[in-house]
Formats: C-alpha cells, structure tokens, sequence
C-alpha cells in the first residue's frame, strides 16, 4: 500500500532517517502538517493545527502510537515524532482533504454481532460505521477516569436524549444543563442491564483525548450530534481497550 502524500516536503527526511524529532516547543513548519495529519485521523487536537508542538499535541501523538504499537511494533509511546512514528502516520493518513483512515481499523463485529459503534479506550476514539459495516467518520473521545473506567464489553442504545432533554438532565444530576453537551444516548449492556454509561457532549472539550469521565464516553458537541443522528435505538456499541482485542473481528486493511 503506497503511503500519504501528505510529508513529501524534503524537511521531513531529516525525522525519516532518525537524525532528529518533533517535541514539546517545536515550532518548525514541519509541525503543522502532522497535527493536520492527527485531526484528519480522528485524535483529539482542541482549537485545531495551530503549527505550534504543545501540550495538545503530545496528547495527541501518544494517543495516536498507542494505535500504532497495534500494527508497528518499533513505536513506542512517548508523545514525539521519531522515525517510527512518522512511518506509521504516513502509512495510515488518509489523502490530503480526506478524513478517516487507511488501514488497521477494527472491524465494527464484536462476539459475533454487527456493531454500530466501536470505542476504543486506548487511542480516545470512536468509530462509527453506517448499516452496513462501512466506516463513517471517526471522532475523538474522552472515557473514564481510572477510578471510574468505563467498562469494556457489548452495549447497546436504549434511550436518546435531544438537547433540551440533555439540558434538563445535567441541570438534575449537575446543575449545570451544559455538562452532557445537546445529546445523550443511554447505553445499557447488551441484555438489558444499566451500565451507568452513556456516550454524550462535554463541557470541556480541551479534555478530550483523556481519560477523565465518571465512565461515560465524551465528544466533542458537534460530533455528538452526529453519532446521535446516525443511530437508533437497539444499535450495539462495543468497548475495547485496543483495536486488536481478541472479541474483535481482526483490523480491515483495506484502504479507504
């Protein structure tokens, strides 16, 4: 598979044979194609590009080779931009303009069952497949904290919430009727017991990319809207810690 197009300029050879890395500070015109490259991807990049190697951006990278690790064993998790994981961001951006990925996206079948929905804790990102099984969009997330992780397995949508309903609850639970963002969908386990869970806006979108929630999955507020538009109740959203969990059908390697 021929990679992106995206790091032809002759400045990035330089990070390609290892004679040096993008971290923290960086502010070369180098930086500003990978955190397009991120954005496009699905990580979280608050406020979006901005050409400047912050704390965003870290984030954003680690969470980015938490995913690459999953296919390229030579990455390592540490928040820079070294050869490995320049090769891996190359080979799984999609074409300039484009947003998704590649290759290495998981399969949206869990125990055997058509998913809609599959969150991927690991990486803080959520991917949405049509009914079909094509992959729609993939968004950035927020999941639970480690002392109120967000629990991997089968769930499924049993109530939505429109944004006044969404208001109503985060002024009840909260008071503050913006906390859950303009929509809830209310998850329980797939054989109908409460999970506690729901996938929601926020709030605190600079959040994003952490694991920072009660156990509930966030989303940008714009993106919420779209997911909550796209599934009906009864859909199955499955959980997973990595995009190679064994319940999983195997990552498809066919590009988009």
């Amino acid at each position: 598979m021929s990679a992106s197009t995206r790091f032809s300029n002759p400045k990035f050879e330089s990070l390609r044979s290892g004679q040096h890395r993008l971290a923290m500070g960086s502010r070369e015109d180098l930086v500003l194609p990978i955190q397009t490259a991120l954005r496009d991807l699905g990580f979280a990049l608050p406020g979006g590009p901005d050409g400047t190697f912050g704390a965003q951006t870290k984030k954003a990278v680690s969470n980015f080779q938490r995913h690459a690790v999953t296919a390229w064993p030579e990455v390592s998790v540490h928040g820079e931009i070294d050869a490995p994981t320049l090769h891996a961001l190359d080979d799984l951006s999609p074409p300039e303009g484009a947003q998704g990925q590649r290759w290495n996206v998981p399969a949206p079948h869990f125990a055997g069952r058509a998913v809609r929905v599959v969150v991927v804790k690991s990486e803080h990102r959520t991917f949405l497949y049509d009914g079909t099984g094509a992959l729609l969009r993939i968004f950035p997330n927020a999941v639970g904290a480690k002392h109120s992780p967000t629990d991997e397995g089968l769930k499924v949508v049993w109530t939505k919430l429109d944004e006044r309903e969404a208001r109503n609850a985060g002024n009840k639970l909260y008071g503050q009727p913006l906390v859950f963002g303009p929509r809830i969908l209310d998850l329980r386990w797939a054989d109908g017991r409460p999970s506690g869970e729901e996938l929601h806006g926020t709030s605190a979108p600079h959040a994003l990319g952490e694991d920072v929630s009660h156990g509930c999955v966030r989303h940008d507020n714009t993106d919420i809207i779209t997911i909550y538009d796209a599934l009906a109740k009864g859909d199955l959203v499955a959980i997973v810690s990595h995009v190679n969990d064994s319940q999983l059908t195997p990552p498809t390697r066919l590009s988009i």
